[in-house]
């Protein structure tokens, strides 16, 4: 796309968006004003209607799960736009292995670096599977729980390097768990129609209020946002890296493998 189709595609965006941004920007109470009645009424309603005891769950999943799905779709299309980006001048090829350039300075990692991320690692995958699962529970949720997934990651980067990373990252499997991700959470929407439900109208068992399994369908959508949010943060860390070597054959005269 040349530049003057880009600068003509960004102002149309801009004159389709923007009255829409200023009514809402408009319609927003007063700063300082108090929304507490809005908590009031949704601490009186969730807890017995949908059998959760983590209200923002309950808000982002049930409440306003349409408007939490656009959010999903957003960050999968940021995602995906910076991906393009970055693949655009290397193609869309991509190596299984790490490489460098010869001349570029690789930091030796201390032995307490190496220990410190191998314990550190693991622990933080764990809590962030940990606020995945209790999303209807406790504080935390997929996104949390995605991110701290997708930190436990950065940590086997910074403790075995970048070649010990790319041996157990795959690129094509972040890009399923992202897609899968958002996938399942449209889902969530369109399998209740099937049934005669509304679009994200709970169609399973609520369970019990503060069990684990709590929550119906929102555990779902929870899932999905987990997934794609730990796949999109690894693989955008991933290309970021991508900028830093060259694919996989040699495309330069002394370039070697790490």
């Amino acid at each position: 796309m040349s530049p003057r189709a880009r600068v003509a595609l960004l102002a149309v965006a801009g004159l389709v968006l923007l009255p829409g941004a200023a009514a809402v920007i408009a319609g927003l109470p007063p700063f300082g004003s108090t929304i507490a009645q809005y908590g009031a009424r949704i601490n009186a309603i969730v807890p017995e209607a949908r059998h959760v005891a983590n209200m923002v769950s309950a808000i982002n999943f049930d409440l306003r799960g349409l408007d939490t799905l656009g959010e999903e779709f957003m960050l999968l299309a940021a995602i995906t736009g910076t991906v393009v980006l970055l693949r655009g001048r290397r193609g869309e090829g991509s190596s299984e292995r790490a490489m460098r350039r010869p001349g570029r300075a690789v930091i030796p990692r201390s032995e307490a670096v190496v220990l410190a991320c191998r314990v550190a690692g693991p622990l933080t995958a764990l809590f962030g599977l940990y606020v995945v699962l209790h999303a209807t529970v406790t504080p935390g949720g997929g996104f949390q729980g995605g991110v701290i997934l997708a930190s436990g990651t950065l940590l086997i980067y910074l403790g075995e390097g970048y070649a010990g990373w790319r041996d157990a990252i795959r690129s094509h499997w972040l890009d399923a768990l992202e897609g899968g991700g958002a996938l399942l959470f449209a889902l969530c929407g369109l399998v209740p129609m099937l049934t005669g439900a509304a679009f994200m109208q709970n169609i399973l068992p609520l369970g019990t209020f503060r069990d684990l399994f709590s929550g119906g369908l929102m555990l779902v959508e929870n899932l999905g946002v987990a997934l794609a949010v730990m796949g999109g943060f690894t693989q955008l860390f991933l290309e970021f890296m991508e900028e830093t070597r060259a694919a996989d054959a040699p495309e330069e005269p002394g370039e070697e493998s790490a």
